[in-house]
């Protein structure tokens, strides 16, 4: 059941930025952090993790470039091709797009999964019935029944029916060390992160250096005009995205890009 009174509260200190404000998205992204940390759904370590990616989507010039937008439709046809697709939330994207990931979800046939490096039974559930609120019919990551070999902290923890038994797992904000660890799972990993050149998305198949908060519903615009598509169709879009070019589009666009 939605917790109307809480999004409601959510919206109404939203509306307090200008939209017309430069700096929107910065200031909306360090509102919705600080109100997850507030909220216990988001650990301290999230701010600090906020504030370099906020530094590169700076250099980016806060925008989707064309080879995010391009990766975010082949990350769409992955879920939609995909027979277990799972979405991994932390803290951070429960904070900043939970509603977001929910529609995304919809829009993939996806699982949503709370996967936490400082986990705790408290934060778990907060992360869940955050998640409710805004839309999720159903989250996994409360039985951890299963483990991601060589992984020795906690986000080891997963679902055996959720990002266990995945085969395109979407790991937006990322650590590396679970990145590689996927990886060595033959999982398709779609990694969203504003550092194209941290371990995530080097290991990801399908890199997006975007913000987040742009990332995730240009993800479900392209799934939703997608839906119709055959397999062909979903294939060749996949097989077009080319994941070096990526990278390197991203990197050249921070490293020279006008600001």
């Amino acid at each position: 059941m939605t917790d109307y009174d809480s999004v409601s509260a959510d919206v109404e200190d939203e509306e307090e930025i200008p939209a017309d404000h430069p700096r929107y998205q910065d200031l909306l992204t360090r509102h919705r952090i600080e109100r997850g940390v507030e909220k216990g759904i988001t650990h301290l370590q999230g701010m600090h993790a906020e504030g370099r990616g906020s530094a590169f989507d700076y250099l980016l010039g806060e925008e989707t470039i064309p080879s995010a937008d391009a990766a975010e439709r082949a990350a769409a046809a992955h879920l939609l091709l995909a027979d277990r697709p799972v979405l991994s939330i932390n803290g951070n994207v429960a904070a900043l797009v939970p509603g977001e990931m929910a529609e995304l979800a919809d829009a993939t046939g996806a699982d949503l999964e709370v996967n936490l490096f400082n986990r705790t039974p408290e934060r778990i559930e907060a992360i869940a019935d955050h998640l409710r609120d805004h839309g999720a019919d159903d989250v996994k990551g409360l039985e951890a029944d299963a483990r991601i070999p060589n992984l020795d902290h906690q986000r080891a923890k997963v679902d055996a029916d959720g990002i266990y038994a995945a085969d395109v797992v979407l790991v937006p904000l990322e650590d590396g060390d679970r990145a590689e660890a996927l990886d060595e799972m033959d999982k398709t990993e779609i990694v969203i992160d504003l550092n194209p050149l941290s371990r995530s998305p080097q290991v990801a198949d399908v890199p997006i250096v975007d913000n987040i908060i742009r990332a995730v519903p240009n993800m479900t615009d392209h799934a939703r005009e997608l839906a119709d598509a055959d397999e062909a169709t979903l294939r060749a879009i996949i097989a077009d995205f080319d994941r070096e070019r990526a990278l390197e589009d991203a990197e050249k666009r921070i490293r020279s890009g006008d600001l």
